[in-house]
């Protein structure tokens, strides 16, 4: 899920760009007025993106961009002086004073960038060990000499009982070589 974090200077600023969030739609899990709490946060999350101010009391943007993971993205929100030489790939810039549209298409253009990643990086194929596979390999062994079954309907069988039981196929294999050793 992508978590969406307000971070500036003053706690009033970061409610009311937090409240301006909310009323177009989009949640918004925190308003924060130090880059500290944002850090703390982000710990528990997986996906999201940080509107944020310029300076805040313990640290600057670019300072918190640099702890931001790559599944994170930031907004700065700022007057053009301060962010002329910003170039970095999870970085955008709104440029002072804002325009709620502005703010709202550009959050969720992030929102859908971030999701696609997000769903690229699910489809991408399991990568096995090959511990991983030697023990799907002895499982379907097992089953081809207890169970009198070809090979394809092992593989079937292990894939099935995986499905079921809302388990990886190697959680299912040792399962398998446990029950029939």
């Amino acid at each position: 899920m992508i978590s969406i974090i307000v971070v500036f200077p003053k706690q009033e600023e970061a409610d009311n760009i937090r409240r301006l969030l909310i009323r177009n739609g989009i949640n918004v899990i925190a308003a924060c007025t130090t880059g500290t709490q944002v850090i703390k946060l982000i710990d528990d999350l997986d996906y999201g993106i940080v509107v944020s101010g310029y300076k805040f009391v313990d640290m600057m943007y670019d300072e918190l961009l640099e702890y931001l993971p790559d599944t994170f993205q930031m907004l700065l929100v700022a007057s053009q002086r301060n962010y002329t030489d910003s170039k970095q790939d999870n970085l955008f810039c709104l440029s002072m004073p804002i325009k709620v549209a502005d703010l709202v298409d550009t959050v969720r253009l992030m929102y859908d960038k971030l999701s696609y990643q997000y769903k690229r990086r699910r489809a991408k194929p399991l990568v096995r060990t090959e511990e991983d596979r030697k023990v799907i390999t002895e499982a379907k062994l097992l089953l081809m000499k207890k169970k009198q079954m070809t090979e394809e309907e092992a593989h079937r069988y292990i894939q099935k009982q995986s499905m079921d039981n809302g388990t990886n196929m190697v959680e299912t294999s040792h399962m398998v070589l446990e029950v029939f050793k």
